[in-house]
């Protein structure tokens, strides 16, 4: 079994996504928002930030950008579809703020219903 993690940055795709996904009978998703570490950041009000960030923190401020995140746990033979589905629908995950896909096993679960 596998945990798989995508971060989603072009959340409009999430509905298309996840109705792909359900058609191929890929279900059991979790879903949340998320945002990166230099957005987190960016809203903080540490005057030491200013030095790292800059003239950046106000581009950040301005475009609030969150993500969405989806994990799934699944056998690891679904993995190399689920990257199709992801690139069918988002495009290329090599191209940038596309997302990011990764996988860990898993050694231990309860509750995970197989069929």
């Amino acid at each position: 079994m596998k945990l798989m993690v995508f971060i989603l940055n072009k959340t409009e795709k999430l509905d298309r996504l996840l109705k792909e996904l359900a058609n191929e009978h890929l279900t059991g998703a979790t879903v949340f928002n998320s945002s990166g570490m230099a957005q987190a950041l960016s809203g903080s009000n540490d005057e030491t930030l200013s030095n790292i960030f800059g003239s950046i923190r106000n581009l950040l401020k301005d475009n609030k950008k969150e993500n969405k995140t989806i994990m799934m746990v699944t056998k690891e033979e679904n993995i190399k579809r689920i990257e199709e589905i992801i690139e069918e629908v988002v495009g290329s995950i090599d191209e940038p703020n596309t997302g990011i896909l990764f996988t860990l096993p898993i050694d231990y679960i309860r509750g995970f219903k197989t069929k």
